[in-house]
């Protein structure tokens, strides 16, 4: 097999499961490592990618609860670049030290990633994207009288506060990254789906969101001209008329399949949809390339061409 280049996207929610210590999170993403090196192993180059959205939500609120005039509070897209930080510190050891254990010559790294959205977006008018923990509905009515905040059911779990979540039109440190890849080396970027920033005449300006990180890990694998792009999520593939008796697994399926499955409303959003709009968009601006949407504990499948959910082009492309 040709050597590959991949994005792989890992959840927020992979790294922080239950409890939000920095032990914690360090323990689970080096499980996540254990699984991701297989990647190398099988001697393909990756740029690894990762949400935030637990951990930027319990940021905003130790930011708020010790915010006063001598220390005050950072705003969401410096919290965005802390939590970029320290989740890409805790993922760069994991993997050196799983490299190490196997005997794998090869360097990671870090990028503070710069993600270019429209000012004008109209996610800044409907705020959407959920961060932080879940809350009771009691709970989330007096946070939202308290600071003026939004918060929406999610999903049945609770209450979590939303914010604007624009899409990515650019990735500033594109062709780094994809020299850093081209060199061998184990790249860890866009982390939380990028720090959201808009260009002015004499450069860029941070901004008040949390950019999804399917669709940041999407542009950036149209930029550097991937061959896959593989979004892990909690299931092994993607199904429609979930949990019914007509339930079906979706293994190879085109473009126009999923457009179609689309339409009919079988992917929940907020969960299953960004990922296969992600998917799609990717195949359809890089139609040499394919999307994968599976666990993380499915990579062995992936690296056959068989496991998950995998999206091509139509043939008329």
């Amino acid at each position: 097999m040709n050597k590959r280049k991949i994005v792989v996207a890992l959840g927020g929610n992979a790294i922080l499961s239950k409890e939000a210590s920095a032990k914690a999170q360090q323990d689970a993403l080096r499980h996540t490592a254990e699984y991701l090196v297989q990647f190398i192993e099988n001697g393909d180059d990756i740029i690894i990618s990762h949400g935030n959205g637990p951990q930027v939500g319990n940021l905003l609120l130790q930011q708020e609860a010790a915010d006063n005039e001598k220390n005050p509070a950072m705003p969401l897209d410096t919290c965005v670049a802390m939590t970029q930080g320290s989740i890409g510190y805790w993922l760069q050891n994991a993997m050196n030290q799983v490299l190490s254990e196997r005997q794998l010559d090869k360097e990671v790294v870090s990028v503070v990633t710069q993600v270019v959205v429209d000012e004008n977006d109209p996610a800044f008018e409907r705020p959407s994207k959920p961060i932080g923990p879940f809350l009771s509905q009691e709970e989330a009515e007096k946070e939202m009288r308290e600071s003026g905040a939004v918060f929406k059911e999610d999903a049945g779990r609770g209450w979590r506060k939303v914010v604007p979540s624009p899409q990515p039109i650019s990735i500033k440190e594109h062709k780094v990254i994809d020299q850093l890849v081209k060199s061998g080396v184990v790249t860890i970027t866009v982390g939380g789906g990028g720090i959201p920033v808009i260009q002015k005449e004499n450069g860029v300006q941070g901004i008040e969101a949390v950019i999804d990180k399917d669709f940041a890990s999407q542009k950036l694998a149209e930029l550097v001209e991937a061959d896959l792009l593989v979004i892990l999520t909690g299931v092994d593939n993607v199904y429609v008329n979930f949990n019914q008796p007509s339930q079906k697994k979706l293994e190879q399926v085109s473009v126009s399949e999923m457009k179609q499955y689309m339409e009919e409303n079988q992917f929940a959003a907020g969960s299953m949809l960004p990922k296969v709009q992600a998917a799609i968009q990717f195949v359809e601006r890089h139609p040499e390339g394919k999307a994968v949407i599976t666990s993380l504990e499915n990579i062995s499948g992936v690296l056959k061409e068989e496991g998950g959910t995998i999206i091509t082009a139509d043939e008329s492309n």
